[in-house]
């Protein structure tokens, strides 16, 4: 019997470039070789993509690679285009295996492409993955389920040229301190904090070189807790609640990935009824942007009120060693072998 193929694709174009590679380590060693015929294509920060017939897929191991390897469009090819050695050639592809964080992988692109070539592919669909990309969209959709969220205020990068002008407009709707960040960057990049004028107009400038759209909240203090979403056939799984704890003021980019002091807990002492709350809450907003096969959904419980309050969602969440996703399976009894399973299998099921 043949093996199914199984495209994996990781990297990309985001500045979550690294981290994708970390997942992707993670993911697949997880995937069965006795069932799937498993393919590398690493996309190199520049956007080359690259057939990796290495072990590795750290950084550094496989951008060198001789052949490229591109996921086609056309439907008649259900597949790759492999270039190698002046030789064009194609290979049909079963299901595709998305291990992207941030743009051009989180936001619908390679989604689309997927679903031109009429590839099943794990994660949630074109407009899911764009609206959930997006926080600002995010907001407006959520805003519409009986879900709280921080006040915020948008900000266009064009719109910076006037500096004096956007500070006054978000003091007027946000008191400080705010945080700010990028509307399309994901594991907190360009993200910051806002305590006063001189810091708001820096971290205004900071997130405008992630992305041309800006948003700024309202400080929410209070505790970072996750819940993850599964969808297995019918059901939506909904796991146990997990906690940030973040060596740093807020749990940015460098407190996630280089400060061994961070630590993430599967099983933290709620008030009474909030862990429903939250898992309730997941489910919305899983539901309000049409989500499929996986997300983590993001909250606070907002200090001296345990209002629970949404934050974000992200559709392709991390599989690092650190990752709460698979965490929270694991905590549920759902192993990571299991877990890719059930993924590949909600991709085919999705294609029916």
């Amino acid at each position: 019997m043949d093996k199914t193929v199984l495209a994996l694709i990781y990297g990309g174009q985001s500045s979550e470039h690294e981290v994708s590679c970390m997942s992707a380590a993670t993911v697949i060693g997880a995937v069965n070789t006795e069932k799937y015929e498993l393919i590398k294509i690493g996309i190199t920060k520049d956007g080359r993509w690259i057939l990796n017939e290495g072990e590795s897929v750290s950084p550094g191991s496989w951008e060198n690679g001789s052949t490229r390897a591109v996921l086609s469009p056309d439907a008649g090819i259900h597949g790759l285009i492999l270039l190698r050695e002046g030789k064009a050639e194609t290979k049909r592809v079963d299901v595709v295996c998305p291990v992207l964080h941030g743009l051009f992988g989180e936001d619908g692109t390679i989604q689309g492409v997927c679903e031109l070539a009429g590839i099943p592919y794990i994660g949630c669909g074109v407009l899911s993955s764009a609206v959930s990309m997006d926080k600002v969209f995010t907001k407006a959709v959520v805003e519409r389920y009986p879900v709280s969220q921080a006040a915020y205020a948008v900000v266009l990068k064009k719109e910076l040229s006037d500096m004096e002008a956007v500070i006054r407009r978000i003091e007027e709707k946000l008191p400080y301190p705010v945080f700010v960040k990028p509307a399309n960057a994901g594991s907190s990049r360009g993200v910051s904090k806002a305590a006063d004028r001189e810091e708001l107009a820096a971290a205004l400038a900071f997130a405008a070189a992630e992305d041309s759209k800006i948003l700024v909240e309202e400080t929410i203090v209070g505790r970072e807790l996750e819940c993850a979403v599964l969808q297995d056939g019918g059901d939506i799984l909904v796991s146990g609640v997990g906690e940030i704890l973040a060596a740093a003021e807020f749990y940015d980019y460098d407190a996630k990935y280089n400060n061994s002091d961070s630590r993430t807990v599967t099983d933290p002492v709620l008030p009474e009824g909030k862990t429903e709350e939250i898992r309730r809450a997941a489910r919305a907003v899983f539901g309000a942007v049409d989500g499929r096969g996986l997300s983590r959904v993001d909250f606070f419980l907002e200090e001296g009120t345990d209002r629970v309050i949404f934050n974000e969602i992200n559709t392709l969440p991390g599989f690092t060693s650190i990752s709460m996703y698979p965490m929270l399976f694991e905590k549920c009894g759902i192993g990571l072998e299991e877990l890719v399973e059930r993924l590949i299998r909600s991709a085919f099921e999705r294609a029916l």
